[in-house]
């Protein structure tokens, strides 16, 4: 399976309308059009900023918790039909877990919360950029007339 098809099967992306995934994909490719000549310093603060960057999994881990105490804190200090909160919480990852969707996750992908695949995939396009992976290539990707579509592919 080539890295695009593995990219395509991406649970969440397949999940994901497709002019979202579009509009996301147009981020990528315009962000590493945007980086391609940039210094070896720039294009590293780049990367290091996107291995900062949170995924979908990890916004909706971090969300599933506050709600789940949010509703747990709530159902002892106000009224237990709180708990449903807890336990809608409980209802949508565990769908995500067996699907890949759930309804947060159509909410954040709007917002433009990307997959990590997603955030990997410019990363290794921006670090064949930077050469990388030129000993492996044997090109230099500033010369190369296909960089950007190369870097994507990488």
């Amino acid at each position: 399976m080539s890295a695009m098809q593995a990219y395509e099967t991406d649970r969440v992306r397949r999940h994901t309308p497709p002019d979202i995934n579009a509009r996301i994909d147009d981020e990528i490719r315009a962000t590493i059009s945007h980086y391609t000549g940039a210094s070896r310093e720039t294009l590293t603060r780049r990367i290091d900023a996107l291995d900062r960057e949170w995924d979908i999994e990890r916004v909706l881990e971090a969300n599933a918790a506050s709600f789940t105490l949010a509703g747990l804190a709530l159902s002892q200090v106000h009224s237990r039909r709180w708990l449903w909160l807890s336990t809608g919480v409980a209802g949508f990852l565990l769908q995500h877990a067996l699907q890949g969707w759930c309804p947060p996750i159509a909410v954040f992908r709007r917002l433009g919360i990307r997959t990590r695949r997603e955030i990997d995939r410019e990363k290794y396009a921006l670090k064949a950029l930077r050469g990388d992976f030129e000993p492996i290539a044997g090109v230099h990707p500033t010369r190369d007339p296909d960089t950007v579509s190369r870097a994507i592919e990488a």
